[in-house]
């Protein structure tokens, strides 16, 4: 499994043979002014919730790829009244696609469109691949609920938001890799703004302190479970 940054909550992800970007806010991102949306594949889109950072480039990169969207119920329908490919989920459910089993899990946060109109409740993502498992937490708070996810998927990756202000911070972060039982972080939903800017050292020696190992790369970058 390969795992790419694109700045924000951008992901890109390669398992089993297959694409899949997720929340992709890449275009109007003047930290990521190198990252062309033409040139990345897509087989699937995964959004975790209708907010404008998130959701940025879903057309985009849809229109060219032909990729099917993957999230709630109702931005999933949403989509698919534009008529784009669209798989809805909802909170608990999973669902074998072909690069892996998803499953669709709580996220504490809120969800609409930029235009206002309603997008469901977020959530966030567990992908169980052939050989690696991996939760992206999509915007959310400390949740107990987090505590769930250990007891059925055994993580090799978490990808946890850590600028505050919006979502979890540091601190927070290090209690949520506790409650998943994955020591191994891959920080995002930081920098892009002012309210979310972090200390980079200090944030990597926090969770180092706790025995843990805090990624924070460099947008394009990637790293390989």
């Amino acid at each position: 499994m390969k795992i790419t940054f694109y700045g924000h909550a951008s992901l890109g992800i390669e398992v089993g043979g297959k694409h899949i970007i997720v929340d992709p806010y890449i275009s109007a991102n003047p930290n990521a002014a190198h990252i062309d949306i033409d040139t990345l594949k897509a087989d699937y889109i995964l959004v975790t919730h209708a907010h404008g950072d998130h959701i940025l480039d879903v057309e985009a990169i849809a229109k060219r790829t032909n990729a099917v969207i993957v999230s709630n119920a109702e931005i999933a329908g949403y989509y698919s009244q534009k008529g784009f490919q669209s798989h809805p989920m909802n909170h608990g459910g999973s669902w074998n696609f072909d690069f892996g089993k998803l499953k669709y899990v709580n996220a504490i946060h809120s969800s609409s469109f930029p235009d206002g109109s309603y997008g469901g409740n977020p959530g966030g993502f567990v992908i169980e691949g052939e050989h690696k498992n991996v939760y992206i937490a999509g915007d959310t708070a400390l949740s107990m609920d987090m505590k769930l996810i250990p007891m059925r998927t055994k993580l090799d990756l978490a990808i946890l938001p850590i600028g505050d202000n919006f979502t979890m911070d540091v601190e927070d972060a290090i209690i949520a890799s506790d409650f998943l039982d994955c020591d191994k972080i891959l920080g995002y939903h930081y920098d892009t703004f002012g309210y979310i800017e972090i200390d980079h050292e200090e944030s990597i020696r926090k969770f180092f302190n706790k025995g843990k190992d805090l990624m924070l790369l460099e947008i394009g970058s990637s790293i390989e479970l």
